[in-house]
């Protein structure tokens, strides 16, 4: 992204030049150059001699505040001190932590004279696998629901963050969706299960100065925000706000914002039309709607700078239908509408890969400005796509949030190689995984190779030498290139597996991808995707032993690498990272679910949508333990989820998916489709009814007019 600010409008020059004293409600669609305004007061602020600690930048995800972050970076009048940049989690951490003396007591922890201990997502699974592993394996908890555990014990962590963001207590969770959604005896008894674990993970943590993000928005909410002292601060500290994406944002951070508004000097709060996409997160765009009372000044932004007419007509025929209207007579979208149908899934994504090697080598897109999306990227979806892509010499590079760790080959192999650097854990890998993992490792070597190489050389004791193998033929099958990479990695484990073990495992992974496999010839090298994993795991790692150093205190039964390779195993699902939303590799198309991309609240010249049969595409995610809709602020407590609020919102979220991907889309659109998906089996989803609607309606009209 280029740090030159664009040409701005005279809309957005007037938001931009507004006086100190005014506050702002800036709306528009996407791509209308409302962050661009915003940016732009930003530097004026910073030119009128406004101090930037002084500057409250709020953002709902962190990677949002990446625009005004790189504009600052070369900006020569920024000065003053430094830009404050929040999400109302990073907010409540840093006020619960410089108050918790103050608050720890009367909020109930055991030990208030001791530090408090914040956790991340990871650590939060971890912890409430302990805190309720042997209450679940004796009441026979949850016998009926067929996930991950590590899945399951997220949907609690769930279910108390939605309690946590709206206002209400977590002993109420329960009950609200037993009367939304408890149709069945069993269901009833599920959403009773997961009550008690929220409860019994709360005391757990209360007992040990354990904070996860519910625990840590509820002592801001109710402890920290009514304290005189913290009220002063934050009017003496913050005389001016910039709140972007608030539709994005929850009501937490709504009331927040409308409790500071009223102070500030001066506000630019911005808002996006036909949005709200992180609602399985909290995000609440009507509870947004109510800052717009709290500014005197509205400005609204129309106009596109990113969709070509024949874009946004796509737009407007796809979302009319599903919120009845009648879609623009004169708007046609067939220039921007690439489609082709086959029989197999394959087939599709040869046609997709061949199409974007047309566009690349032919119209000169640079493959940067391409994104291969789908309602859910799988691993089989992904890898088929990198391995035409690369055939046709192209690159990609993708993101998946919310999976689990040992989902990604490149974390699957520094595990592996963990367990096989340390013998003394008793838990060497087993020789599919050990094959896996050296096919990861070593560049060239597929899977049959890798296989004979442990069939041959690994023992109980661990790796041979290549010289072990003394068929000539399977030698000259292997090849010595790939063999004398095997045993630099071989020597490498041997040589550390004989010396004393390095404590910190986050130190051991970082060593091993530097050492050996991001070096020219080892499967890391020169790999963004490798690259980003493997420094997550490190980050994980160590966040991992941090926060367990610290439960020392309280005599824990606790070994640091043991428990960690079993927690990744199990199906940790992976922290927020912002590197996975920030890195943008050059030369490199961009695969991702369309919901990922939207989050990245970034344009591309050229969309795929793939398997647009797919009822993924409008349906909600199903999530036995929860529901966003049930536990957010606009559900009147009380009420029956029917069949008739599903379908309603499916026709709404499908609306608000195509409109958001097109105004994020330059030039046009290619449509995947195959008879049958990627199971096998035929699906006729909402998405491809609502397409069929709108060419008929098309080409109905071009009759006319030919007539």
């Amino acid at each position: 992204m280029t740090n030159a600010l664009p040409k701005l409008t005279k809309a957005q020059r007037a938001v931009a030049d507004a006086p100190l004293g005014r506050k702002c409600w800036l709306e528009g669609i996407a791509g209308s150059g409302k962050t661009s305004s915003g940016i732009a007061r930003l530097l004026r602020l910073l030119q009128q001699g406004v101090p930037a600690e002084s500057i409250l930048l709020f953002v709902p995800q962190r990677s949002l505040a990446q625009p005004y972050r790189e504009i600052l970076r070369d900006y020569p009048g920024y000065s003053g001190g430094q830009l404050t940049v929040h999400t109302i989690g990073s907010l409540a951490k840093d006020m619960v932590e410089t108050f918790w003396f103050l608050i720890a007591e009367r909020a109930g922890f055991a030990r208030p004279q001791d530090l408090p201990n914040f956790l991340s997502l990871e650590m939060v699974q971890y912890f409430m696998t302990r805190a309720v592993e042997t209450l679940v394996a004796q009441r026979d908890y949850f016998k009926s629901v067929r996930i991950d555990r590590a899945r399951l014990y997220s949907q609690i962590a769930d279910n108390m963050n939605k309690a946590a963001l709206v206002g209400f207590p977590i002993s109420e969770i329960g009950t609200r969706l037993q009367t939304a959604l408890g149709s069945d005896v069993e269901q009833t008894h599920i959403y009773a299960d997961a009550q008690a674990c929220a409860i019994a993970f709360r005391e757990y943590c209360l007992q040990r100065n354990l904070l996860d993000f519910s625990l840590t928005i509820e002592l801001f909410s109710q402890h920290v925000l009514g304290l005189p002292v913290v009220r002063d601060s934050l009017r003496g500290r913050f005389q001016h706000l910039i709140a972007d994406n608030v539709e994005e944002d929850n009501p937490a951070a709504h009331r927040f914002l409308m409790s500071l508004l009223p102070t500030c000097q001066s506000a630019l709060v911005i808002c996006d039309h036909d949005a709200g996409f992180r609602r399985f997160l909290g995000a609440d765009p009507e509870s947004a709607g109510r800052l717009r009372q709290a500014c005197g000044s509205r400005v609204t932004l129309d106009s596109s700078f990113v969709m070509s007419d024949a874009v946004a007509a796509l737009g407007a025929h796809l979302s009319a239908p599903l919120a009845d209207e009648a879609a623009p007579a004169e708007a046609d979208f067939r220039p921007a509408l690439i489609a082709a149908a086959h029989r197999y899934h394959p087939q599709m994504i040869e046609w997709v890969a061949d199409e974007i090697g047309k566009l690349v080598f032919e119209e000169g897109i640079k493959p940067q400005e391409i994104a291969v999306l789908a309602p859910f990227m799988s691993d089989a979806l992904r890898f088929s796509l990198f391995e035409s892509l690369r055939r046709r010499g192209l690159s990609a590079r993708s993101h998946r949030p919310s999976r689990a760790l040992r989902d990604e080959p490149a974390a699957r192999t520094l595990l592996t190689l963990a367990r096989l650097a340390h013998p003394g854990w008793g838990a060497a890998p087993v020789q599919f995984d050990l094959a896996f993992a050296l096919t990861q490792s070593i560049a060239g070597l597929d899977l049959v190779r890798a296989k004979l190489l442990c069939d041959v050389l690994y023992r109980d004791d661990g790796l041979r030498p290549f010289n072990g193998i003394t068929n000539t033929v399977m030698q000259d099958r292997i090849t010595f290139d790939i063999g004398k990479r095997y045993d630099q990695l071989r020597d490498w484990v041997a040589a550390y597996s004989q010396g004393e073990p390095i404590a910190a495992l986050d130190i051991f992974f970082r060593r091993l991808y530097s050492e050996v496999l991001a070096q020219r010839g080892f499967g890391f090298h020169a790999d963004v995707n490798a690259s980003n994993i493997s420094r997550n795991l490190v980050d994980s790692a160590r966040g991992f032993r941090w926060s367990l150093d610290f439960l020392r205190h309280y005599d824990e039964d606790i070994n640091l690498a043991r428990d960690y390779v079993q927690m990744v195993e199990r199906g940790l699902i992976a922290n927020f990272y912002l590197r996975d939303w920030v890195t943008e590799a050059e030369d490199s198309i961009y695969i991702a679910p369309a919901y990922t991309f939207l989050l990245g609240n970034r344009a591309v010249d050229v969309q795929f949508w793939l398997n647009i049969s797919s009822e993924g595409w409008s349906s909600r995610l199903f999530q036995p333990l929860t529901h966003p809709y049930v536990l957010s602020r606009g559900w009147q407590a009380g009420a029956a989820w029917s069949e008739a609020d599903e379908q309603e919102l499916e026709r709404q979220t499908l609306r608000r998916l195509t409109l958001a991907l097109t105004r994020r889309c330059r030039k046009a659109v290619y449509l995947g489709y195959s008879e049958l998906g990627e199971s096998g089996y035929e699906s006729r989803g909402l998405l491809l009814e609502t397409l069929h609607t709108a060419l008929r309606r098309v080409y109905a009209g071009a009759d006319e007019g030919a007539a």
